[in-house]
């Protein structure tokens, strides 16, 4: 990514997945939104869905959202300070995919294909998952998948029909 890219796009959004299936889901999802607000600015937050967990659904079900924000910080650094987050709500090292208090993805990073070590964006998996798909089509129906341009309708019909049924908004 050069500086000019940066410069160019810095008006471009980030999508960032916030989940949670341990302890007070609801609340562990809005303390990472008002630590995330500390060097982002949010646009629009989705409901809060529930999902089983995936991959094993024999743990607790997960709450999820997708915000809207944009950032000034390159995406190693937001990296870093989302980890930051995650570890100060209570995250500890588990295997992966194991229940947390606090999960904090980036989605979308200014439309930007990145890859690093450490991080690579668009979101690997995010094109399997209703609990990213379904809340990031509710904030942004005319989202486009950075490595195709294909729009998120696109992926969200190809979601199969017990996926789609599996997901429910949360109300307490």
């Amino acid at each position: 990514m050069t500086k000019q890219d940066i410069l160019e796009n810095r008006l471009k959004p980030v999508f960032l997945g916030i989940g949670s299936n341990l302890g007070d889901r609801v609340n562990n999802i809005m303390r990472a939104c008002y630590l995330i607000s500390k060097f982002c600015i949010i646009y629009k937050i989705s409901k809060i869905y529930e999902s089983k967990s995936w991959p094993n659904e024999k743990f607790p079900k997960y709450l999820n959202i997708i915000i809207k924000c944009n950032t000034k910080l390159d995406p190693e650094t937001l990296l870093a300070n989302l980890k930051y987050i995650e570890r100060k709500l209570g995250r500890k090292k588990a295997k992966k995919n194991y229940p947390r208090r606090c999960d904090i993805d980036i989605i979308d990073f200014k439309g930007f294909k990145y890859n690093s070590n450490n991080i690579d964006i668009p979101h690997p998996r995010l094109l399997d998952r209703n609990f990213v798909l379904v809340p990031l089509f509710e904030i942004e129906k005319s989202w486009k998948y950075p490595k195709t341009d294909k729009s998120i309708y696109k992926f969200i019909k190809k979601l199969d029909l017990k996926s789609l049924r599996s997901i429910k908004i949360f109300a307490n």
